[in-house]
Parts: C-alpha cells; sequence; structure tokens
C-alpha cells in the first residue's frame, strides 16, 4: 500500500509537471501570438470548458497523495521524510502560486474587456508565460524529490536482504 501511494503521487505530480509545461510551451504563445485576435481566440476556445478546472480537481489530489506518502513512509527513515516533505513543500509552493499569481492574471486574459484593457491583457500574458516556468520548475522538482524517496527506499529494503 505504502508503494501505491508513492507511485500514485509520482504519476500525479508527473502529469501536472507535464500539463504545466505544455501550457507554456503550446498554450501560452498561441494566446500572446496575436494579441487581441490570439486572446479573443482561446476565449472562444475555453467557452464550453475550462482547462483551470483540471488543475482544480488534480492539483489537490496530487497534495494529498503526497501528503498521504509523507505520512506513510514517516516512521521508515529521516531521510525519507526529507524527501517527502520537500516534495510536498514544492507542490503547496505550486498552489500558492497559482492562487496568488496565476489566478489573477487568468482573469485578466480570459475575463476583462480586450479593448478597455489591452495593456493589461499583454501584459499579464508575458508574465504568466515566464511564471509558469517557475511553476512547471517546482514540479519538477517535486518529482526529483519524489523520485530521490523511491529510490533511497528501494536502496535501503535491498540493504536489509
Amino acid at each position: 500500500m505504502k508503494k501505491l501511494m508513492l507511485f500514485l503521487s509520482i504519476i500525479c505530480a508527473s502529469g501536472l509537471t507535464m500539463v504545466s509545461i505544455y501550457n507554456t510551451v503550446v498554450d501560452a504563445k498561441s494566446w500572446s501570438s496575436d494579441i487581441p485576435a490570439s486572446i479573443q481566440t482561446a476565449r472562444d476556445y475555453f467557452e464550453h470548458v475550462d482547462p483551470r478546472r483540471f488543475y482544480v480537481v488534480v492539483g489537490p489530489v496530487n497534495l494529498v497523495l503526497i501528503l498521504l506518502t509523507l505520512i506513510v513512509f514517516w516512521s521508515d527513515s529521516v531521510s525519507l521524510r526529507y524527501y517527502f516533505a520537500a516534495s510536498l513543500a514544492c507542490y503547496a509552493a505550486i498552489l500558492i502560486l497559482t492562487l496568488a499569481y496565476f489566478i489573477p492574471r487568468d482573469l485578466i486574459l480570459f475575463t476583462w474587456s480586450i479593448p478597455d484593457h489591452l495593456e493589461q491583457i499583454r501584459t499579464a500574458s508575458a508574465q504568466w508565460s515566464v511564471m509558469n516556468w517557475l511553476r512547471s520548475l517546482l514540479g519538477l522538482a517535486g518529482v526529483l524529490f519524489s523520485f530521490k524517496g523511491l529510490d533511497t527506499y528501494y536502496a535501503a529494503r535491498s540493504e536489509r536482504t
């Protein structure tokens, strides 16, 4: 059960990190390619489905999984606690960054009147693209800490056998 929790955590965090990278490489470039037309196209595309819903569902699941992983591996070793706590810290930082930084820019990009706020939309788009690399790097760091924890767990198991 412990390993399953860890593997699910790694899978979930890896998926979130890859989606974040995709958003930077594909979506954000598309949004900023020909403002205001590109923003209107993105708004039309997102009219029926909001991609933020994915993050609203999967982000908390990711946090719960790494928290449960930390709890179930707590008594195994101090180094495992360190690695899984570091992963949790990375994912918590992503959540805080999303709430404090990205959601306000998403609102500018996708809800503010384009003709009245053209410069703010351009600025928000550029800021979003740059900072999403930081969010992606935090996700990658969290995944790498989890993998290091997994490696440490298996190394300790092989030493015991």
